[in-house]
């Protein structure tokens, strides 16, 4: 299991839910999801794959959205994030089998 959808599962979603979540992240149509959303995925895609372009218009676009602490909360996710992939890619280390969070997930409401 990957470490994005073990963190979803976390987050409370049940592994359909992380399937169809996945599947349609992978696609990049990102249409149907909220834009703030939308907006995350994209700085977390331009700071992936060019980080260097990142300029105060894609932070403040953040903290127009998620308000200036969540606002860091997803730059400081999306640096750790990829950070992990290239650390696990360059070791190449294997993803766990199961999730290593199973026990500590949030009571269901």
């Amino acid at each position: 299991m990957g470490h994005t959808e073990m963190l979803l599962a976390v987050a409370g979603l049940d592994q359909k839910a992380i399937a169809d979540r996945t599947k349609k992240l992978a696609e990049g149509d990102w249409s149907l999801f909220p834009p703030a959303e939308r907006v995350a995925f994209t700085f977390a895609r331009k700071l992936s794959k060019e980080p260097w372009t990142i300029t105060n218009k894609d932070r403040e676009e953040l903290k127009r959205w998620f308000g200036a602490d969540r606002a860091l909360d997803v730059i400081w996710w999306a640096c750790r994030c990829h950070y992990m992939t290239r650390v696990a890619d360059a070791f190449q280390l294997a993803l766990e089998r199961e999730n290593v969070f199973e026990g500590y997930f949030p009571p269901k409401k």
